[in-house]
């Protein structure tokens, strides 16, 4: 940790993967702590699409304060459901679709 901002591994997980998928259509990554929090926070995780970036571009200053729980609470993206009482560890996702027509 080399920020003073707010956010869990999750959540920083996330917004460094919403940097490597910017611009790209069809993908989504989610990540969340199984038992509903992530790091000192109230969010379990976060989730970002090939949109996130665009939405908010100043992603980097966020990543490199630590602070990626107030990034994706401006933006709505933060994934809150609350003390699940079960700690299996952490849920990673990446989807990708399909994409129609050329590119």
């Amino acid at each position: 940790m080399k920020g003073e901002g707010l956010g869990g591994r999750n959540q920083e997980f996330v917004l460094a993967a919403a940097m490597d998928i910017a611009g790209l259509p069809a993908l989504v990554v989610f990540s969340a702590g199984t038992d509903g929090t992530d790091g000192p926070t109230d969010a379990a995780g976060a989730i970002a699409d090939g949109d996130t970036l665009r939405r908010n571009p100043h992603a980097r200053r966020y990543l490199d304060a630590n602070d990626s729980y107030h990034y994706f609470e401006d933006l709505g993206d933060l994934v809150k459901t609350g003390p699940t009482n079960t700690n299996v560890m952490d849920v990673h996702l990446i989807l990708a679709g399909e994409i129609e027509g050329d590119l």
